[in-house]
């Protein structure tokens, strides 16, 4: 009997098996496949022709294990469809290391079930009718947007539905933007469900994945707190999809294979006909166009728990309070410190660029360090005392060659996170001083770093974009900005977005615990309009006219825009094979094409980048026409293609 297997890897069919009887799709098998054994799935198509007659393979073994649903196996086939991928690289995403793992023995899922002392949580009058709201359609596909403000209690409103998803034998499954960084978010999930969830990113042991695949496999988990790749996890009962802080960037898969989690989360909830919720305290824009068109039911929390106040906010002018020489930090934005330190607040320099200083230049020969492999300047990080490329993670020593004498003499230009930090230890030599970046924060120490932080044992936090992802910190009242010029600049279509929300989640790191709290922002250019929009306590005033602009300018989430990057070592062959592709794009294709042109970043890892970008009508399928115009157009074996729908970025 012949059955389809589709295999993980870069074809876009299943091939065609023979086994002695029929297996169902989802079935999980061994195969024979070149000179290894391969585990594939049983699909429920079979490739479209078979271009010769030949002996065909057999299947070697039926692997024991719950077979991939089909709803799951549908979800998979959209994916690939959407994001023009080969669905067996789709297939890939949801083994674990191109393998199905059997069942462990009960012990090793004690971890996952142990019952616990539980806290008792009491909803406001706010929470409890937000928790009604979203119990509506509890077993059926919605998308639900629960927009609140920080600090509003989100997070325990969304628990209890998840107890409720529980009560009733199903799974539950919540993304996070930052997975690394959650002990916090875990100590309170244990504390209100008295066990412990399955945590899953890239830092979990291979062991430890195993046990999970598993046991979310066979149902004896219930509960995954995930990064994006926690979405392919061969659930054997979802009830419930829950992405917290949903407008992240961190959300978009920008390497490999390239996809929204959060939009691919949608879509798995509408293929296994069950909730979802989109969790923020500002939403993303095609998160709020979809609630305006009504495509998305949506509850608010106006007011914080225990109605703590927000913050207030205060322009300090540089052109009235001038930065002292080789000084980040003004004299009346030092006052304002002073102050807040004497009541015990906790301070946090916001200053959103990692290392010590962007830039590392000879006062003689005056050439910038940049990286060899990537247009771009090399970081100085001084506590290792190297230059670093945040692309591609080449490292240098500052030891270069002058040529207007022996060595380079190195000026530093700019501010990083690790200037800031040393300005404020000479300023503050008494206070304890903490960096919060990536940096800092992906060690196996961080734990314990945040915890002295939460506790109040830090005095003064030097922190960038990291620190504004959802933690709670309830001594802070003092934020001070010291970027707001150099984070409102840029040709990005989402800058002014992306700002609401970042400076949004920022300031909510501030007062969450009743005490008067302020955000100072350091500024040489006032743009009060600016500042009162991306500091209003209804981000959906400014959503609302950010909406209208997009509108007037058909961009998205008016039309689809698909990013085509070409990338080679070769800039002749790169140019010539982009305009033969555009023109083919152009004959084909009833939509506009731009480009192509350098990518902003043109080089990146050794190799340069141009980009073409196709303006499509929403609900036009341009991904089937592009997906028959791409499998016909054969690009040079130089050349790499990268597609990627609905780009959030343009680097």
């Amino acid at each position: 009997m012949q059955i389809p297997v589709l295999l993980p890897n870069i074809f876009n069919h299943p091939f065609t098996y023979e086994f002695d009887k029929k297996l169902s799709p989802g079935t999980y098998v061994k195969v024979p496949f070149g000179k290894r054994d391969v585990t594939g799935v049983v699909w429920n198509l079979f490739e479209k022709k078979i271009q010769k007659k030949f002996k065909l393979k057999k299947i070697k073994s039926v692997i024991e294990i719950n077979p991939l649903k089909i709803e799951t196996i549908n979800f998979l086939n959209w994916f690939s469809n959407y994001n023009l991928v080969p669905i067996g690289m789709c297939l890939k995403l949801h083994l674990l290391g191109g393998d199905a793992i059997t069942k462990f023995n009960d012990k090793e899922y004690l971890i996952f079930n142990n019952k616990k002392t539980r806290q008792n949580f009491e909803l406001s009058d706010d929470q409890n009718k937000v928790f009604r709201e979203m119990l509506k359609k509890n077993g059926e596909f919605r998308v639900h947007l629960l927009q609140g403000t920080t600090g509003s209690g989100k997070t325990i409103v969304y628990f209890k539905q998840i107890e409720e998803i529980l009560k009733k034998g199903y799974q539950a499954i919540i993304l996070l933007p930052e997975i690394g960084l959650t002990s916090e978010f875990e100590k309170k999930f244990e504390e209100f469900f008295g066990f412990k969830a399955a945590i899953w990113h890239s830092r979990i042991t291979p062991k430890r994945k195993k046990i999970i695949w598993s046991g979310v496999a066979s149902g004896l988990i219930k509960v995954v707190i995930g990064a994006r790749s926690s979405l392919f996890l061969p659930f054997k009962k979802i009830g419930l999809i829950v992405i917290d802080e949903e407008h992240d960037q961190s959300f978009k898969q920008d390497e490999g294979i390239i996809y929204n989690a959060r939009d691919m989360a949608i879509a798995r909830a509408n293929f296994e006909n069950i909730p979802i919720n989109l969790v923020t305290a500002v939403p993303s824009i095609e998160t709020y166009a979809n609630v305006k068109k009504k495509k998305y039911s949506i509850s608010r929390l106006i007011k914080r728990y225990k109605d703590a106040n927000l913050p207030s906010f205060e322009i300090i002018d540089l052109k009235n309070s001038r930065l002292n020489k080789k000084s980040w930090i003004a004299n009346e934005t030092l006052k304002k410190v002073k102050d807040h330190l004497n009541k015990n607040d906790q301070v946090l320099f916001f200053m959103n660029r990692r290392g010590f200083a962007p830039y590392a230049l000879c006062k003689n020969c005056v050439k910038v360090y940049s990286c060899p492999n990537c247009s771009i300047n090399l970081v100085y990080h001084k506590g290792k005392n190297i230059l670093l490329c945040h692309y591609c993670g080449y490292k240098s020593k500052l030891n270069r060659s002058c040529s207007k004498g022996n060595t380079c003499d190195f000026v530093f230009s700019g501010p990083g996170v690790e200037r800031v930090a040393e300005e404020v230890k000479i300023l503050f030599p008494d206070k304890k001083i903490s960096i919060f970046s990536s940096d800092t924060m992906n060690k196996k120490s961080s734990k314990d770093q945040l915890e002295s932080i939460v506790n109040g044992e830090v005095d003064i936090l030097i922190g960038t974009q990291l620190i504004s992802k959802g933690f709670h910190f309830p001594n802070l009242n003092c934020i001070v900005v010291l970027d707001i010029d150099l984070t409102s600049n840029g040709h990005d279509l989402r800058t002014a977005e992306k700002n609401l929300q970042l400076y949004h989640q920022l300031s909510g790191r501030a007062g969450r615990t009743g005490k008067p709290a302020k955000v100072y922002f350091q500024t040489l250019s006032i743009n009060q309009n600016i500042i009162n929009q991306i500091t209003h306590h209804d981000p959906f005033i400014f959503l609302d006219n950010e909406l209208k602009l997009r509108e007037k300018n058909n961009l998205p989430p008016f039309e689809r825009f698909i990013s085509l990057i070409l990338t080679a070592s070769k800039e002749n062959k790169l140019e010539e094979e982009s305009q033969i592709l555009k023109q083919v794009l152009l004959n084909s294709l009833d939509d506009k094409v731009l480009g192509p042109v350098n990518a902003p970043i043109y080089r990146v890892k050794g190799k340069y980048r141009q980009r073409l970008l196709i303006r499509s009508k929403k609900g036009s399928k341009i991904q089937n026409k592009l997906a028959e115009i791409l499998n016909k157009h054969k690009l040079s074996n130089e050349i790499k293609l990268t597609v990627d729908v609905d780009p959030i970025t343009f680097n």
